[in-house]
């Protein structure tokens, strides 16, 4: 009988473990489902972990990886991909706003014959008006980039096992996996879900997280931001090009104005995109360097494995 893996990123997630492991498998089992559940502990400095031991020990349905810090949710997730042994794999979150019996749709439609089952948000639940707009905004432009739609996506889906490895099989360290299940193809659908409310403890993200999150997975799937380099630079040659001719013209009629505060403006215009620039070309090469060392995505510094 064909087996699925759920792994479960979590960070500091000690309030929610037992009832996620709980109602996950009650849903499963109902179903008539053969499930193992992959609890991955992101760096966790709480009881997370151990309270995966110890649910472990009653169930041996139920593992844990702990990191030796916290290596971030792509980290979790691929260390999660890297452990699954099931026939298919499948990512949800710990607080449960992905809702379990999700699960079972995905699972039926995966014994159909589709490799990826994307998880669609119907409704986003109740979120703050500029994340809200924060999200539109980075979506819409990754949508744009990659030519589908990204704005209702989630990091819940479920994958075949050959989808599995061949997202593993990518040497790139720093990976955006709720793109890459989009990009590696393979025969796919989707089901919708309303985002429930969290049963415990508070969300791990904050404004400045979910920048540096969006910043991180732009420059790791796409070129796009350097290519807006150039467009910019294209954009001020002929806005100066339009400014110089001004310039000339009125020069030659003699009436030409005092030029100091636009001359001041420009250097503050040109100077201000030469830094952006600049910082974004930066970006790029960091991550160059980052690919370069070829560190790990994670450090392991426990199992529930070695306890057996």
């Amino acid at each position: 009988m064909s087996k699925l893996t759920v792994i479960i990123p979590s960070f500091n997630e000690e309030d929610n473990i037992e009832n996620t492991a709980k109602t996950i498998g009650e849903t499963l089992s109902g179903a008539g489902i053969e499930y193992d559940l992959l609890f991955v502990s992101d760096g966790s400095t709480d009881q997370t972990f151990d309270i995966v031991e110890k649910l472990s020990k009653a169930d041996k349905r139920i593992g844990g990886i702990q990191f030796s810090r916290n290596f971030g949710k792509e980290a979790a997730i691929f260390a999660g991909l890297d452990y699954a042994k099931g026939d298919c794999v499948a990512v949800i979150d710990c607080d449960l706003q992905h809702p379990p019996a999700t699960l079972v749709e995905m699972y039926r439609l995966w014994e159909e014959g589709y490799e990826v089952v994307e998880g669609i948000k119907s409704k986003r639940g109740r979120e703050n008006p500029f994340y809200k707009l924060f999200c539109a905004i980075f979506y819409g432009i990754m949508s744009s980039l990659m030519k589908m739609d990204l704005n209702k996506t989630s990091d819940f889906k479920l994958l075949d096992r050959k989808v599995v490895e061949a997202l593993l099989d990518l040497p790139e360290r720093n990976t955006f996996f709720r793109a890459l299940s989009f990009w590696a193809g393979f025969k796919s659908t989707s089901v919708t879900f309303d985002v429930a409310e969290r049963k415990a403890g508070k969300s791990k993200w904050s404004f400045s997280g979910l920048v540096k999150y969006a910043i991180s997975n732009t420059t790791s799937f796409t070129t796009a931001p350097l290519k807006a380099v150039f467009v910019l630079g294209v954009l001020l040659m002929v806005f100066s090009l339009v400014l110089g001719v001004e310039t000339l013209v009125n020069y030659f009629l003699n009436i030409a104005a005092d030029g100091f505060t636009t001359v001041i403006l420009l250097l503050l215009i040109i100077g201000g995109c030469i830094m952006i620039s600049l910082g974004i070309m930066g970006h790029y090469l960091a991550r160059i360097y980052e690919e370069v060392k070829g560190r790990p995505r994670y450090i392991v510094s426990r199992t529930t494995s070695d306890e057996d």
